[in-house]
């Protein structure tokens, strides 16, 4: 098989496998579920995911490389250097073009089956975290935007009352005030 066509296949059966855990809950993600749901043999499931460990760990593995490469695109991309990780990291989190929703259904896989398969995430955010404290920003105020922005998620995630799209909104342009303010 060739190196196109395995990735393309890995993705369909990680979409597949998120897909089952957002609509059904983590208890329904089982590898039959899966392969019948991307449309492909369990045999051809465990060619590249020899079980549901490595499954789970395959989507937070994907999930987190989207969201860093996205992060530091945008912070690279930022013509102000002052604030640019904490900027990176609203817009990312909130605009970015990952699907926030599989990010979500990939922690949760994991936080039930493995919680050692979060190692990967949490160091991470280790990283993220750093890069924001020393942002030539006061690192309290740009370390409680980044808490302020994964409550939202987490709000969202639980369904903890999480605020409706426009209070969101006003929440994220308080907190691009809060972060100008503080420039």
């Amino acid at each position: 098989m060739n190196t196109i066509k395995k990735e393309l296949k890995k993705e369909l059966i990680l979409k597949a496998a998120s897909m089952i855990v957002h609509e059904q809950g983590v208890e329904k993600l089982t590898l039959e579920a899966v392969a019948k749901k991307a449309g492909i043999s369990k045999g051809g499931l465990l060619y590249h995911f020899p079980n549901k460990d490595e499954l789970i760990l395959g989507m937070v593995e994907q999930l987190s490389n989207s969201f860093v490469t996205e992060f530091h695109m945008r912070a690279e991309s930022d013509i102000h250097s002052k604030g640019k990780w904490t900027r990176s990291y609203m817009d990312t989190s909130t605009f970015g073009d990952k699907d926030v929703s599989g990010l979500y259904t990939a922690l949760s896989a994991a936080q039930f089956t493995n919680p050692q398969m979060l190692k990967l995430l949490q160091d991470e955010y280790a990283n993220i975290q750093n890069k924001i404290e020393n942002d030539e920003l006061d690192p309290v105020r740009s370390t409680m935007v980044r808490l302020v922005i994964d409550g939202l998620w987490f709000a969202e995630m639980f369904g903890l009352a999480p605020p409706n799209e426009e209070f969101k909104q006003k929440i994220i342009e308080e907190l691009k005030t809060y972060v100008k303010e503080n420039e």
